[in-house]
């Protein structure tokens, strides 16, 4: 039986052709997405905001009713509640942002918990309420400072990795295409106005650990035919490296696809946006990998002779030597 292959061997697809074209494209995008988030801003989740968890258990019933809860609390009026199981089926957490003017008046988060738990237990005999749980505004944005700190730590850290493992300019790249691909997942929570919270962050994550993974099985590639074919000119040594790796991209990309697609379309609601920008963050990585990547080594002066030990006179005397031994 033949395995199947998205891709044929020994394609030879000219990439470089379109490096320029790209990467206008690639930079209006990043304009657009920075311009987006500065100026719309993110839609951001309690995580970052503040608000409440109130923690229901049902204790007569097998499952919580998720689905009627979020229309019953959603009608109060405080906006849409996140519901999730917390612990067993009939257990829940119901998390709230904080009432415009808490700030001023910290009463106001009170009656919003108050009137929540009695419409549940209004509607609901067997809501047992566990508690009330409130985190500050104050305290949600050092949180989501921190989070944006971990991302910008973790992509320089392993740029600085990828310099001392490869050369600097294969550090630059990679560090250049982890930006483009972050700014354009941030940007479609800009434009889409999606929840920003912890999950995000996570999905943030694993697009950047995508993105460098991507980047190195290139770059790793780049490198060995650097060492082969000294004299084939760049853009065509690029355009090899990048066919001999097309194959394993597009099929890692494909079967990530299949599953996220089925997460976003079947999934609960509560990790919509993760599976959205994970499924954003593979196609803008694939095309980061190619189109990024590959030509910033050619603007940054690489030749196959770049990473060529320079021999030092004593070295060349030691080999004039040795050569003017032989028989």
């Amino acid at each position: 039986m033949r395995l199947l292959k998205l891709i044929p061997d020994h394609t030879n697809i000219g990439f470089l052709r379109w490096q320029w074209p790209t990467t206008i494209v690639s930079t209006l995008l990043m304009i657009a997405s920075w311009v987006l988030i500065f100026t719309q801003g993110l839609n951001l989740g309690v995580d970052f905001v503040g608000g409440q968890m109130i923690r229901v258990t049902f204790t007569h019933s097998v499952a919580a009713p998720v689905a009627a809860l979020r229309g019953e609390v959603a009608a109060l009026g405080y906006g849409d509640p996140v519901i999730q199981t917390f612990g067993a089926p009939n257990a829940i957490s119901i998390r709230m942002r904080l009432p415009q003017g808490t700030d001023k008046n910290a009463g106001l988060a009170d009656v919003m918990a108050k009137k929540i738990t009695a419409t549940i237990k209004a509607d609901h005999a067997d809501a047992r309420v566990d508690g009330v749980d409130s985190v500050s505004g104050k305290v949600s944005k050092e949180l989501g400072w921190t989070a944006f700190q971990a991302l910008g730590f973790a992509s320089i850290a392993i740029s600085i990795y990828i310099w001392y493992r490869f050369e600097w300019q294969f550090g630059v790249g990679a560090l250049a295409s982890l930006v483009h691909d972050v700014s354009l997942t941030l940007g479609l929570f800009a434009v889409t106005q999606m929840e920003f919270d912890l999950t995000t962050v996570a999905a943030i994550l694993t697009v950047i650990g995508y993105s460098l993974n991507d980047t190195i099985v290139v770059y790793d590639r780049i490198r060995e035919n650097l060492k082969k074919f000294r004299k084939m000119d760049l853009s065509a040594l690029l355009d090899l490296s990048v066919n001999e790796t097309l194959s394993r991209t597009v099929m890692t990309s494909a079967t990530m696809l299949i599953t996220l697609v089925a997460l976003l379309l079947l999934g609960p609601k509560v990790i919509f946006g993760f599976s959205a920008a994970l499924i954003l963050g593979i196609f803008v990585c694939t095309y980061s990998s190619i189109y990024m990547a590959a030509p910033i080594l050619i603007w940054l002066k690489v030749t196959p002779g770049s990473f060529v030990p320079t021999e030092t006179a004593q070295e060349r005397q030691e080999r004039l030597a040795r050569e003017g031994a032989r028989p």
